[in-house]
C-alpha cells in the first residue's frame, strides 16, 4: 500500500473524547496523586536512597498517565482549532494537571531544599534519573514559596496558557484570499505561504500581502495579546523568580549557559554580511536588480517540480536508510502506525511539528504537504525530530526528550541528508542549481532569521516594560529587518506586521535561537561527518540516544564542541561563506520554465503495510 496523505489516529492515545479510558486517567491520576500526597511526611534529608527513588518513580507514574491526557487534547486541537470539543477538552485538561501540580510539588520544593552532601548521596544511587534531579536543583535560586508557586500555576491556566489558546483559535481560523489560474480561491495559511516559492515575482508578492492584510487587520489585537504575553513573562520571571534577563529563563530551562547563547547571537549579528552577499547573488540569478522581501525565497530554477506525498516519504526514508538502516526503520514506524497528519485542512494548526508522549512511543508528527521540495525537507526535519526521540527510548519519561537546542540536532540533519539523496540524483541542471540555492535559503530561515527573532523579542521585552505602543513594536521590527538585510533587499511597509504571526514568540518566549544553534551545530557534525565517514556516525547516535539524560554542554564537550566559543559559532558562519563562494562562480542564466511532476519513487525502500482497524480518528 503507497505512502497517502491522510489525518493520524490518536486512538493509542485514547478511543475517544467520551471514552472510558479518558475518564479513568483523570480517575487514576485524581488516586495516585491522593497516595503521593501522604509521602510529604516521610521527607527528611537522611531519606534513605531506596524509599527516596520509590517516591521519584511514584511521580514518573503519575507524569505518564499526565503526558497521555495533555497530550490527547493538545493533539487535537492542533488537528482542528475550530472544535469546541477539543477545546474543551484542553481547557479540562490544563486546569486539572495545574490543580495536580499544585498538590504535588511538595515534593520538588523539599528537593531544591536537600543539603549538598545529602542531595550528593541520593543522586549517586538514581542511576538514570540523576540529571532529571540535577535539573530541577538549578532553578533553587529562582522558586516561590509553596502557596506562590501554587498561585502561579492556578492563574496561569486562565491567564498566559489561556491566551495562548486564543491567539492559536484566532489565527488559525484566518483564510486568505488570492487569484489563482485566474479565478480566486480561498486558502488556508499553509496554502497561501506555498505561493511565496512561485516563479512568478507578482505571486510572490501578492501572497505575502494577503496575509499581512489579514494579519494587519488585528495587528493592534495580535500585539496587544503579545504586550500582555511579555508583561506576563517579566512579572513572574523577574519581578518574582529574580531571573537577570527575560531570555535567562529560557537557557536555564534549555540548560544552555547565558554566555554561549550571547555567543551565539553576537556571532549571527556579525555575520549579517555574508546573506547580504548572498541577496545580492541571488538578485542576479533571479533577474532582478534588487531583491525585495517578498523574494528572498524565490527558485533559481524555473522548474516547477513537485513530488507526490508517496514519492517524498520514499525519498526521505531511503536518504536515512543510506546513513543508517536503524534510522530508517524508525521514521518508517511513524507511518507505519498512522501517526503523521499530512492532509491540508481549514482549522488545522499550519506549520508542522514532532510531538513525543512518552519514551515507548512513537511519535506524532504534524505537516501541511502540498509537493514542494521544502515540504519534503520538511518532512525529513519532523522525522528527524521523531528518530531523535525514538532513539532515546531507554532513558525514563523525565529524560528522553532533550532540551530545546539540541532537540533540533536531528531533525536540521536530517535535512542535510536529504539534501545529499538529491544533489546526487537530480540530473536535471536546473534543478540541480535550485537546491543549492535553498541551502542558502534555509540557512537564512534557520539562522539568521530566527537569530535576530531573539534579538528582537530581546528588545521587545525591554520595550514593553517601558510601555511602547503596538505600533513602537512595529517599527522596531523594521529596524531589525533593515539590520539584517543592509542595503541588499528592499523591504515594503506591510512586513512591520510579520512578528504577530511568529507563534512561537507568543507559545513559547526565546524558542527560536534553538533553530540557530541546532543548525549551526549541525553544520558543523556535518563536515565531521564528511570527513570520517562511518567512524562518525556511532558517535552521532551516541548524542541523539542521550535524549535530556545529561546537561547539553556536557554532551557537546565530550563531542568535541565547546558552545561558549564564538570561534565554534564563527565556524558554522564559514561554512556558509564558503557556500555562497561556490555559488558566486556558477554563472547566472535563466533555464527555460519546465513544470514536472514526479509520479514515483525509485527503489521505495518498503511500503507501508495495511493500515490497523481502529486506528482512525474520531
Amino acid at each position: 500500500m503507497a505512502y497517502t496523505q491522510s489525518k493520524w489516529s490518536l486512538a493509542p492515545l485514547y478511543p475517544g473524547y467520551e471514552s472510558a479510558e479518558l475518564q479513568n486517567a483523570f480517575d487514576m491520576i485524581e488516586e495516585q496523586v491522593t497516595s503521593f500526597e501522604g509521602v510529604r511526611g516521610k521527607l527528611n534529608p537522611e531519606i534513605s536512597s531506596e524509599q527516596f527513588m520509590q517516591i521519584v518513580r511514584a511521580s514518573e507514574e503519575t507524569v505518564r498517565i499526565a503526558n497521555k491526557l495533555y497530550s490527547f487534547a493538545g493533539l487535537s486541537f492542533t488537528a482542528d482549532t475550530q472544535d469546541q470539543a477539543a477545546q474543551s477538552l484542553q481547557n479540562r485538561a490544563l486546569q486539572f494537571l495545574a490543580e495536580i501540580e499544585n498538590r504535588t510539588m511538595f515534593f520538588s520544593l523539599w528537593w531544591k531544599e536537600v543539603d549538598e552532601a545529602n542531595a550528593k548521596r541520593l543522586l549517586d544511587a538514581a542511576g538514570d534519573y540523576r540529571y532529571y534531579l540535577e535539573a530541577l536543583r538549578l532553578f533553587k535560586p529562582h522558586t516561590l514559596t509553596e502557596a506562590e508557586e501554587k498561585i502561579v500555576n492556578i492563574k496561569n491556566v486562565t491567564g498566559s496558557n489561556a491566551l495562548i489558546n486564543l491567539y492559536d483559535a484566532i489565527t488559525n481560523r484566518y483564510t486568505f484570499k488570492m487569484r489563482v489560474g485566474g479565478k480566486e480561491k480561498e486558502m488556508t495559511s499553509s496554502e497561501l505561504q506555498s505561493f511565496r516559492y512561485s516563479t512568478d515575482p507578482k505571486v510572490r508578492a501578492e501572497s505575502y500581502q494577503e496575509q499581512f492584510r489579514v494579519y494587519g487587520n488585528d495587528g493592534v489585537i495580535l500585539g496587544q495579546m503579545y504586550q500582555t504575553r511579555v508583561r506576563d513573562w517579566h512579572n513572574e520571571n523577574i519581578d518574582m523568580r529574580k531571573f537577570g534577563s527575560p531570555i535567562a529563563a529560557r537557557n536555564l530551562t534549555n540548560d544552555i549557559p547565558n554566555e554561549a547563547v550571547d555567543a551565539l547571537l553576537n556571532t549571527a549579528r556579525k555575520n549579517v554580511k555574508i546573506f547580504q552577499r548572498y541577496f545580492n547573488l541571488k538578485a542576479k540569478h533571479v533577474g532582478m536588480k534588487k531583491l525585495r522581501r517578498y523574494d528572498i525565497y524565490a527558485p533559481v530554477a524555473r522548474s516547477k517540480k513537485t513530488y507526490e506525498f508517496d514519492t517524498a516519504a520514499n525519498m526521505v526514508l531511503e536518504a536515512f536508510s543510506a546513513f543508517d538502516p536503524k534510522v530508517a526503520e524508525l521514521a518508517k514506524r511513524v507511518f507505519d502506525e498512522n501517526r503523521i497528519d499530512s492532509e491540508i485542512r481549514k482549522g488545522k494548526r499550519g506549520g508542522a511539528f514532532c510531538w513525543s508522549v512518552l519514551p515507548e512511543m512513537t511519535p506524532w508528527v504534524l505537516v501541511n504537504y502540498q509537493g514542494t521540495g521544502r515540504e519534503v525537507a520538511t518532512l525529513a526535519h519532523e522525522l528527524g525530530h521523531a528518530i531523535h526521540s525514538m532513539l532515546a527510548a531507554g532513558h525514563n519519561t523525565f529524560s528522553f526528550q532533550s532540551s530545546l537546542p539540541l532537540a533540533e540536532t536531528a531533525s536540521t540533519f536530517a535535512e542535510m541528508m536529504l539534501i545529499d539523496k538529491m544533489l546526487a540524483e537530480e540530473t536535471d541542471e536546473s534543478v540541480r542549481r535550485d537546491i543549492l540555492f535553498k541551502q542558502m535559503d534555509d540557512a537564512y530561515a534557520t539562522i539568521l532569521r530566527q537569530s535576530y527573532f531573539a534579538l528582537f523579542e530581546k528588545q521587545a521585552h525591554e520595550m514593553v516594560q517601558k510601555n511602547a505602543s503596538v505600533d513602537e513594536l512595529c517599527a522596531a521590527y523594521m529596524e531589525n529587518l533593515k539590520e539584517q538585510f543592509g542595503d541588499s533587499v528592499e523591504l515594503s511597509d506591510e512586513f512591520k506586521w510579520e512578528w504577530v504571526g511568529i507563534p512561537h514568540i507568543y507559545h513559547t518566549p526565546f524558542y527560536v535561537y534553538a533553530y540557530a544553534f541546532g543548525q549551526l551545530l549541525v553544520l558543523s557534525l556535518y563536515q565531521q561527518f564528511k570527513a570520517e565517514g562511518e567512524s562518525f556516525k556511532p558517535k552521532y547516535l551516541k548524542i541523539l540516544s542521550a535524549g535530556g539524560s545529561e546537561a547539553p554542554e556536557k554532551v557537546l564537550t565530550e563531542a568535541g564542541v565547546d558552545i561558549r566559543s564564538a570561534k565554534f559559532w564563527q565556524g558554522g558562519f564559514d561554512v556558509l561563506e564558503k557556500l555562497v563562494s561556490e555559488l558566486e562562480q556558477l554563472p547566472a542564466d535563466k533555464p527555460k520554465v519546465k513544470k514536472a511532476v514526479v509520479k514515483k519513487a525509485a527503489k521505495p525502500v518498503k511500503k507501508s503495510g495495511k493500515k490497523k482497524e481502529g486506528r482512525r480518528k474520531k
